[in-house]
């Protein structure tokens, strides 16, 4: 990924490595504004160290409360690869009426300035909650103060609204949009709500402290303020899958198993061939990243448990306890569809790489209760997230599951795709790249 151009004013380092604008704190440009100057000279090597370490495997160091710690500059963006933490807060955004490319830029630029630092358990700027003028409004708002940094991953992506929408191409950057960056078809069984999908940018923060997560995006949010508004957003816990070998296997909130065959970090064959966008893909400048797909899925809580196991194995085609498949052997064990023992439209089957010409995703998605409805039923789900090299993988996927036994049980009730850009390098920001 290609530098952004140095502000002509020679920065100061701050605690991080990083480097800020010769102003203390943060700029005031629209109340909470991050103005780093023309480019992100503010952002010096010393932070940047891990490039060639690499994001790709979300290599951690323990802190002082023995708690990981990743690196938010490297090869690909952190919380991809990164081993899937406890938690999330995940927040969609669209541009404010009026914006214009400077202000996009400008607002890339100060979120990953205050990403470099926050993912270290540091505040949004150098003076944060209080160090700074007494007068005014803190910089950070302060709930962190005290805490690691959690193993918190900042993630941001570019939707397709992004592009163009109904005032145009605002940005001047619609002749980059990747081919395939489209709003999802629809699919057997949606029921979308609008409130709760799409935006012309989202952020993925996650991390092992659910307060380190929200500070997170809370803060992110208003440095935002002029720029862009919070669209919707989503709380999650307990994570649905697994990123590493090392990390056990999730279960979900129907008590099963959830993501035994997923891609895992140290598969640097499956992950360039499903993951990674390719130097020859088009458009270049997304080489080195991935799309992001985001479903909030409801679960119908009470109709499941009221189903007896043995159906529910069928339904999934594993077994509850084990993980195993129903052909037999350990949770690790390759299922067998042949003799009829897993369910021709059983989950597993439907969406095993076998069965699909041999497509696969990246998943990391989280466990949600957003309370109860007017009939006092759970208000619970997925909030599923996964990760290709190009949205046409999760849309063969899911068409293929239209006959999943699993569909009297759930409804898709929020949907996105968002375009995420490659690793950062020091000195530069995300989604520099498109604008260069």
């Amino acid at each position: 990924m290609s530098d952004s151009s140095a502000d002509a004013a020679t920065p100061r380092a701050d605690e991080t490595g990083v480097t800020a604008s010769s102003r203390p704190g943060l700029s005031r440009r629209g109340l909470l504004g991050l103005a780093i100057g023309g480019g992100v000279a503010g952002l010096a090597a010393g932070a940047g160290a891990g490039l060639a370490g690499g994001v790709a495997l979300g290599r951690a160091r323990a802190d002082s409360d023995a708690r990981a710690q990743y690196e938010f500059f490297g090869a690909h963006q952190a919380g991809i690869t990164t081993p899937v933490q406890e938690h999330l807060h995940f927040a969609s955004f669209d541009m404010m009426p009026r914006t214009d490319r400077d202000d996009l830029v400008s607002l890339l630029q100060d979120w990953t300035y205050a990403a470099s630092r926050i993912t270290q358990g540091l505040e949004v700027s150098a003076t944060g909650a209080v160090g700074g003028d007494a007068e005014q409004p803190p910089d950070d708002t302060g709930e962190a103060q005290g805490l690691p940094a959690s193993g918190l991953t900042i993630t941001i992506g570019f939707g397709p609204t992004l592009f163009e929408n109904d005032e145009g191409d605002r940005y001047g950057i619609a002749d980059r949009r990747p081919a395939g960056l489209e709003r999802l078809p629809a699919f057997l069984g949606d029921d979308l709500d609008p409130a709760h999908s799409h935006g012309d940018l989202c952020i993925q923060a996650c991390a092992d402290d659910p307060q380190v997560a929200v500070h997170a995006i809370r803060n992110l949010s208003r440095i935002a303020f002029g720029r862009a508004k919070l669209r919707w957003s989503q709380l999650g816990f307990g994570k649905t899958s697994r990123t590493t070998s090392a990390q056990a296997t999730p279960r979900n909130l129907f008590g099963f198993k959830d993501g035994t065959a997923n891609i895992l970090a140290d598969d640097t064959k499956a992950l360039d061939e499903h993951v990674w966008v390719a130097a020859s893909d088009e458009p270049a400048w997304m080489a080195g990243g991935s799309y992001l797909v985001a479903r909030k899925i409801a679960m119908l809580i009470e109709t499941w448990d009221r189903v007896r196991l043995s159906e529910q194995d069928a339904i999934i085609g594993r077994e509850k306890g084990s993980g195993a498949p129903l052909s037999g052997g350990d949770e690790f064990t390759a299922p067998s569809f042949a003799g009829g023992a897993i369910d021709r439209n059983s989950h597993v089957r439907l969406a095993h790489p076998e069965q699909n010409d041999g497509t696969r995703i990246l998943r990391r998605g989280f466990n949600y209760v957003d309370g109860n409805n007017g009939l006092g039923r759970l208000d619970a789900g997925l909030f599923f997230l996964s990760y290709q090299r190009d949205p046409a993988q999760f849309i063969s996927l899911q068409r293929k599951l239209s006959t999943d036994l699993m569909n009297e049980y759930i409804r898709h009730v929020g949907s996105g795709v968002w375009a995420v850009p490659g690793g950062v390098a020091a000195g530069s920001y995300v989604g520099a790249a498109l604008f260069s």
